[in-house]
């Protein structure tokens, strides 16, 4: 089975890497995007995901994995929302910033500068490698 890759942003004075690390994983709740729901929902158990810092840091800063598919959102009170389970990985070595994506013509089609308000989106594979080696980190 193919592995997907995905990227979710959270503000880190929200959930940082550091608390979603301390707490060995999370639900992925609260999505109020339709586009983004459809992203949680197409997620896959073992798809990895890279783990954005948005607003005060921009910068991707470590690698989770999906640990359970998509389901019923408990957060949601009405309206039909999904969220997904994550466990962090590892951090990246280098994390890699808004900055760094924005300039290098590799990345140029990466949905973090089409969709800036996207939560959750996929990343090409290729994409995904290229910015692991900029992290200077490995699966």
């Amino acid at each position: 089975m193919a592995i997907n890759h995905w990227l979710v942003k959270q503000e880190p004075e929200t959930y940082a890497w550091t608390t979603f690390v301390k707490d060995g994983g999370t639900a992925w709740t609260g999505i109020r995007n339709f586009l983004a729901r459809n992203h949680l929902r197409a997620m896959q158990r073992h798809d990895l995901v890279l783990y954005y810092h948005s607003v005060s840091e921009k910068q991707i800063i470590g690698l989770a994995r999906v640990t359970r598919t998509a389901y019923l959102d408990p957060t949601a009170t009405e309206g039909d929302w999904s969220c997904v389970d994550l466990k962090p990985v590892k951090p990246l070595v280098a994390p890699v910033t808004l900055a760094t994506i924005k300039t290098d013509p590799a990345l140029r089609e990466v949905p973090l500068i089409r969709h800036t308000r996207l939560s959750v989106m996929p990343i090409a594979p290729a994409q995904f490698e290229y910015i692991l080696k900029l992290a200077r980190t490995t699966v």
